[in-house]
């Protein structure tokens, strides 16, 4: 099961109708993604994630949740809708109109979206219970990534690699992308396992910390830097991620009181060695809600 889960941390006014005056892909093709199996994630052949140049967009094996997600702008806690947005994956191959820039991709993506699965959405503001992230009272622990650490492009524009080295407790893995650059997950001799990623920022530390709650977490530390990070993960960390992902158990909680401990409070124990904290907190967040969304894609 693990495996899968390195996918999950590698790998959020009315606007249903798209204004024909709205950027749109000159043409795009839209198909079911066939499962992962175990062999593709073995040999890092997985094509997982987005990326984007200057041509075209390829999407691959991305939910309608996370194409929704990079789509609206928002993060995944943004998002309210049916259960099954999640699970069901496809694969996106869109080219670009001659003079359009990277920075119109989500306002196509919003035209593809609404033309293929007629999906119509409005905002809302909700109250919401978060974990605030926040430097604790010693001041942050971090250490500066190094000058010349590999500088990793947007997370929505990376097709993470995975490739998986050894067995057993010498297993470790390699993550290229995903916005932290290369980082490596490897499996200790207590079944516990240990992420190092060279270059992180504090938005990115807290969309991570978020795959291990049924809440999000929300930077509030004001700090600006990027960070080499060290967590050390305990396997209930794991599975809490997957029930978070929809993989095992009940999905996502949105918006409630209750929030899942994790496993030993080792997340807890892990973000405090950096000298930071997390603390429960409620605040408004503006979300988009799914007014209709099809499961099967029209035609291309």
């Amino acid at each position: 099961m693990w495996k899968r889960l390195l996918l999950v941390l590698a790998a959020g006014t009315a606007m249903g109708q798209t204004p024909a005056s709205a950027p749109a892909f000159e043409v795009a093709s839209v198909k079911p993604a066939a499962p992962v199996n175990r062999g593709q994630v073995l040999s890092g052949q997985t094509h997982v994630g987005m990326r984007i140049d200057a041509a075209r967009v390829d999407a691959g094996s991305m939910s309608l949740a996370d194409l929704i997600r990079v789509a609206y702008r928002v993060k995944p806690y943004q998002i309210s809708g049916p259960d099954w947005m999640a699970s069901e994956r496809f694969d996106v191959l869109a080219k670009l109109p001659e003079g359009a820039s990277r920075e119109q991709v989500p306002e196509m993506l919003q035209a593809l979206l609404a033309e293929r699965f007629k999906l119509t959405v409005h905002r809302e503001s909700k109250e919401y219970a978060v974990y605030a992230l926040v430097v604790g009272k010693s001041g942050p622990k971090l250490k500066e990534a190094a000058p010349d650490a590999e500088v990793p492009a947007a997370a929505e524009d990376v097709n993470p690699q995975i490739r998986v080295n050894g067995r057993g407790e010498s297993m470790s893995v390699a993550i290229s992308g995903g916005g932290i650059g290369t980082a490596h997950l490897s499996m200790g001799p207590n079944g516990n396992m240990r992420l190092e990623a060279p270059r992180m920022n504090m938005v990115a530390l807290a969309d991570s910390l978020s795959r291990f709650f049924d809440r999000p977490v929300v930077d509030l530390t004001e700090l600006k830097g990027t960070y080499q990070v060290t967590l050390d993960l305990s396997m209930e960390d794991l599975r809490n991620a997957a029930r978070s992902a929809g993989l095992v158990g009940p999905g996502r909680g949105g918006g409630g009181d209750a929030a899942s401990d994790p496993g030993g409070a080792s997340i807890f124990a892990a973000v405090q060695q950096l000298g930071l904290r997390l603390e429960p907190r409620k605040t408004p967040v503006d979300i988009v809600v799914i007014d209709h969304l099809e499961k099967t894609p029209t035609e291309n």
